[in-house]
């Protein structure tokens, strides 16, 4: 077997985020839906996102397909924390893989990553929210962070989410086939009651709907969170991103990134993608997107701001310098700044400058 059900689960606690500094204290999760964490979401959402572009043919790929291998091989991370970039603490690690029958094994798995992910230098163990063998999960590091596979870790919700996708859609599998579905699911675990367990979630999870859960948002503004969301992980470019999506940006920032050499989006090109979805045309910078829409005063609080608006922040020297979009409960997600990648995080409370109202 290349993955292992055989994570120990936890109760289930309540979701606790790591925030940015000076966050007033409120990190309620808006995308958490179905008793999945938000942060786990946005995981399962931008991994079946990209799979038409990263994976040839392959087709049915939906969010609800990776929550069901989730739901059944960890309770998606059920009890732990998560940090704004989706690393997962403490670690979840499966148990030991020698053939003693714990978990359900009988076949001794001796060990392939020196104890680096499982911390066991003997035998290997599952790790991760989508419990991969270390061996297993090495095999989609270069595709998972193709920019720096030695940084994919199995305990990132976006790492061991957008691995999970992968592996199902395989060479380019139908997943809207349902005998292609179960022997994804079947390759990924060889047990028929496995399959039927996974199928039951996806069911499940399928009868909530398609979109990122946004409470009473349009379908308009769930459009423009899904294709934000979709986003998350991909690095942050100096200028980069635009309406058809990641580019190439352009030398320098004020730290000396070049982003001619970084394939991503800043805080505004961020907002470019995801409103051109919807047939919305911004301008570049995000001191011009600020002029733009319904204006939301700063002296009105981030209580004001509804899903879908941007997000701005600025002070009086510099003016607007970042934008980002706010997705409800305190949250948005953003393009941070140079060496960061596109993530969800609270709304900042130093420099808020209010927000825009583009789409209702």
């Amino acid at each position: 077997m290349l993955l292992l059900s055989l994570v120990v689960v936890v109760p289930a606690l309540a979701l606790v985020s790591e925030v940015d500094p000076g966050d007033p204290g409120s990190t309620a999760p808006v995308a958490s839906v179905g008793g999945i964490p938000a942060r786990m979401m946005t995981g399962y959402v931008r991994a079946a996102g990209m799979m038409s572009t990263m994976v040839r043919g392959c087709k049915g790929m939906s969010w609800q397909v990776v929550a069901g291998i989730g739901k059944v091989e960890s309770d998606h991370a059920s009890g732990h924390k998560f940090d704004d970039n989706g690393l997962i603490t403490p670690s979840i690690i499966g148990p030991r893989l020698d053939g003693s029958g714990a978990g359900g094994n009988t076949t001794a798995v001796r060990d392939t990553d020196g104890g680096r992910w499982d911390g066991d230098s003997e035998f290997d163990r599952a790790v991760g929210p989508m419990q991969f063998l270390p061996s297993t999960f090495a095999g989609y590091a270069a595709r998972v962070r193709p920019d720096n596979p030695a940084a994919a870790n199995p305990n990132n919700a976006d790492d061991a989410s957008l691995a999970t996708a992968l592996y199902l859609c395989g060479d380019g599998r139908d997943l809207t086939d349902i005998e292609q579905l179960k022997k994804a699911i079947y390759s990924y675990n060889y047990s028929s009651a496995y399959v039927d367990e996974v199928i039951g979630w996806i069911h499940q999870y399928t009868a909530l709907g398609t979109s990122v859960p946004t409470g009473d948002a349009s379908d308009r503004v769930k459009q423009v969170i899904n294709a934000a969301a979709s986003q998350i992980g991909v690095p942050y470019s100096w200028g980069g991103g635009d309406e058809r999506g990641q580019s190439y940006g352009v030398c320098c920032s004020k730290g000396g990134q070049d982003g001619s050499k970084v394939l991503g989006f800043d805080c505004s090109g961020l907002m470019l993608y995801a409103f051109a979805q919807v047939g919305v045309h911004l301008p570049r910078t995000a001191d011009q997107q600020a002029g733009v829409g319904q204006r939301i005063p700063a002296s009105a609080g981030v209580a004001a701001l509804q899903p879908g608006d941007m997000v701005f922040f600025g002070n009086g020297s510099e003016g607007i310098y970042h934008v980002g979009l706010y997705i409800g409960g305190g949250q948005m997600i953003n393009a941070p700044k140079p060496g960061d990648r596109v993530k969800q995080a609270a709304v900042w409370t130093y420099d808020y400058a209010g927000g825009a109202r583009v789409v209702q």
